[in-house]
């Protein structure tokens, strides 16, 4: 490059996306090359290593001109783009191109991308050949727990839940696409991983022991649903505080589980909502949780914990149910106005 000095590739990680650019001077190409058709900043210099996650855009920006003011550049690649990436050529003095290409798993490793430049002069001057250097890695996104966001998603088709993100894991459980009381089933996503082995999601498990978590194939879910909501139950103030984008929206207090039949500590997320029952213990409104009870639950089905209203308003607030969190009729029926499937409920 002029000057022989070393020039410094800047990785930049914004949402969804890696742009790439490059610390040069004014007039700087990328080769030794200083014909008619030049490489431009934001090219990146040769000797340059684009590092790329698999399961993330990754975009790099390429320009170039032509020493003659009139003539029109255009760029393009020089050999065949992997799988799935696409460049986008706008021509001028200086030409600018976008490449844009989310590496999917399989194209894990080393990739060698080249580029091409060349101007509508009879003479079709062309400049030096571009290669960019691209090492794609495994690819990890955090889904919940950054900021107040939670994602999850509906089971769409029946899966056996793994402890690593691979067929070879061990079977920890099996979901079904509905729950015990056959309504879709959903599930709370903590990471996605995209690797040589597919792609694959962590998730919160409904069963025992609590807090138990695994991992399941992606396509085995739906469509990603986000959710600034958070229910939280403090078992020692007998209170219950629903919050959203971390600011409280709704509060009262709450009959808990016994000494002898706890309400579970952990984190658990909201499965359903029902309403109609025939047993006026329940209140008007309930809600399935994740939650299981190692002891004992009053909970039709047996062992999931639910959150409900209450034939026995006068026992609230306290320490007086099988596991399930009671909250006066009055006050379960605001909840359920505000209340969605999905929403995180960290027990404390």
């Amino acid at each position: 490059m002029g000057g022989g000095s070393q020039k410094k590739l800047a990785l930049f990680l914004v949402p969804g996306a890696i742009w790439a650019t490059v610390l040069l001077g004014p007039g700087t190409v990328a080769s030794g090359d200083t014909g008619a058709v030049q490489w431009l900043p934001p090219t990146p210099p040769i000797g340059s290593t684009i590092a790329a996650t698999a399961g993330v855009k990754l975009s790099l920006r390429l320009a170039a001109s032509s020493a003659v003011p009139g003539n029109l550049v255009q760029i393009r690649p020089a050999t065949r783009l992997p799988r799935g990436a696409n460049l986008s050529s706008l021509p001028g003095n200086p030409a600018r191109a976008v490449l844009r290409w989310t590496p999917q798993g399989r194209q894990i490793g080393d990739h060698a991308l080249s580029f091409k430049a060349f101007d509508n002069s009879p003479s079709r001057l062309t400049s030096p050949i571009m290669t960019v250097p691209v090492r794609v890695r495994p690819g990890t996104a955090i889904l919940s727990g950054v900021g107040n966001v939670s994602r999850w998603a509906f089971v769409v088709r029946t899966t056996v839940v793994r402890s690593g993100p691979r067929l070879s894991g061990q079977a920890k459980a099996r979901l079904s696409r509905w729950t015990p009381e056959n309504y879709p089933n959903p599930v709370m996503t903590l990471r996605e991983r995209v690797d040589r082995n597919g792609v694959w999601v962590q998730i919160r498990l409904p069963i025992l022991p609590n807090n138990s978590t695994g991992w399941v194939r992606r396509a085995a879910l739906g469509s990603f649903k986000a959710t600034s909501d958070h229910l939280i139950v403090d078992r020692a103030a007998t209170k219950a505080t629903l919050f959203r984008n971390g600011t409280p929206i709704f509060s009262a207090r709450v009959g808990v589980g016994k000494p002898s039949s706890p309400t579970p500590r952990g984190e658990f997320f909201v499965t359903e909502k029902m309403s109609g029952f025939h047993n006026a213990a329940y209140g008007p409104v309930a809600f399935g949780t994740s939650g299981r009870s190692a002891v004992l639950t009053d909970w039709p089905g047996g062992g999931f914990i639910g959150i409900h209203g209450t034939n026995a308003p006068r026992l609230i607030p306290g320490h007086i149910s099988h596991g399930c969190i009671r909250l006066r009729n009055a006050a379960i029926l605001h909840l359920a106005r505000i209340l969605r499937v999905g929403t995180p409920l960290s027990v404390r």
